[in-house]
């Protein structure tokens, strides 16, 4: 099985897994697919199922709570992860309010900033959309038989586990 298609299956047994938890615990059913996106012809998107990406393909994630409960959840926090060797697509989080992360735990607005050196100065820059885990919205609550989606799309990045090229012997 290629990255690609272990990023994929990987992100979806998570997600199914939390969904299983959820269950037992509470009335929150949560479920997470991946739809790549196409061009047609005619220029208009669509989207179609994602049983395998290839570098620079576009997927879309979304990720859509229910509440299955007679009460209403409180205090949800809806998060979308974001799979390894793909990088997130700006301004495509839906709703746009999401913060984001590096890690999956610490979550901040957007764009992520940090603090680097740069010629004996410190500055403040954009952390590259490629390093981004985690997206996560904080609705507050959401009411008996309701439900909620979230998405965000993602571009397939080319494999960086490639090998560096070997050197040649000088002789």
């Amino acid at each position: 099985m290629n990255k690609t298609r272990q990023f994929l299956a990987g992100v979806c047994i998570a997600a199914l897994s939390l969904a299983a938890d959820a269950q037992q615990r509470n009335p929150l059913e949560s479920r997470l697919e991946a739809r790549k996106v196409t061009v047609g012809a005619d220029g208009k998107e669509a989207l179609a199922a994602a049983e395998s990406a290839r570098p620079g393909d576009l997927i879309e994630y979304t990720a859509t709570y229910r509440n299955t409960g007679p009460g209403a959840v409180r205090n949800l926090e809806a998060t979308l992860p974001i799979p390894a060797d793909t990088e997130l697509v700006a301004g495509s989080a839906t709703p746009a309010n999401a913060r984001a992360s590096l890690d999956g735990t610490a979550f901040a607005p957007t764009p992520l900033k940090r603090k680097t050196t740069v010629n004996g100065r410190e500055v403040e820059s954009a952390v590259p959309l490629r390093e981004y885990r985690s997206l996560r919205w904080y609705p507050g609550e959401l009411g008996p038989g309701k439900t909620l989606a979230f998405s965000a799309r993602v571009r397939v990045l080319a494999d960086r586990a490639a090998p560096p090229a070997e050197k040649a012997n000088p002789r």
